[in-house]
């Protein structure tokens, strides 16, 4: 680590405040170009210990950065992950109110449950397969807090991967039933198709996303706890909305999921 413990919690609080009160910062890294993976973690985990000290629940977990294609284009070997909220739960078929967001964008996601803990390293995909109770399929709601969604991997390491929103629903169903990796997803903006994906799209199959925040995880001493809830990344690109938007997320197997932007 690079960062002292003092600039960790003005980095932390600076992020955290830029997200309560809906106003962007500039990527962090501008200031600070020797922060290294160590202190983008330690700043998301002080972000998410001042949640927890004012009541805040830790709702699930959530991978970022699943495309093989984009950890390519970014120059880096694996994924990003953060946390949820409680208060970032939405019902499906309800209202999100952009107002409390700043420039958020959707992704369509396949998320897991876990009924008994995975522990790293050396957790593979039959490892997530025989521990997952079901899956179901999301839509994550991101919404950066740095200006103009300009970010690099630490900036957005540091700030939760832009975690905001999320609406899980659909039809929850066993794992081994479901060919997860060639499930198709449809995702539509006003009734328009704007994108889709299958499985696959994920890290070759969303269940080396689970394995691979379990590995991730143990290298630093955590595991993931049965019960879990975990978004697996993006099956889709983001997909900006705005007021007067309605989001429908269609699965093949798994039913849909909706939202409406006011």
């Amino acid at each position: 680590m690079n960062l002292t413990q003092d600039t960790i919690a003005q980095l932390a609080g600076l992020l955290e405040d830029a997200e309560l009160k809906r106003e962007p910062v500039r990527k962090i890294t501008d200031a600070h170009p020797g922060m290294d993976w160590d202190d983008a973690y330690a700043i998301q985990d002080a972000i998410r210990a001042r949640k927890e000290a004012r009541g805040t629940r830790v709702a699930g977990l959530k991978m970022g950065l699943t495309s093989f294609a984009k950890m390519r284009q970014m120059g880096v070997t694996e994924p990003v992950y953060g946390f949820l909220t409680d208060y970032g739960a939405c019902m499906d078929g309800g209202v999100i109110d952009t107002a409390a967001l700043i420039h958020p964008k959707v992704e369509a996601e396949i998320a897991f449950v876990l009924r008994r803990p995975l522990r790293g390293p050396g957790c593979h995909i039959g490892d997530v397969l025989a521990a997952t109770d079901f899956v179901l399929p999301a839509v994550e709601v991101i919404d950066s807090r740095y200006e103009q969604f300009r970010f690099d991997l630490k900036s957005v390491i540091a700030d939760n991967t832009s975690s905001a929103r999320f609406v899980a629903g659909g039809t929850h169903r066993r794992a081994g039933g479901l060919d997860l990796k060639n499930l198709g997803v449809v995702l539509e903006k006003n009734g328009e198709v704007v994108a889709t994906a299958a499985g696959a799209a994920v890290l070759g199959h969303p269940a080396s996303s689970v394995a691979m925040l379990a590995n991730m995880l143990g290298a630093r001493g955590r595991a993931l706890p049965a019960g879990t809830f975990i978004m697996t990344g993006g099956v889709t690109e983001a997909i900006a909305v705005a007021p007067g938007d309605c989001i429908t997320a269609r699965y093949q197997h798994l039913g849909t999921v909706s939202m409406r932007f006011a």
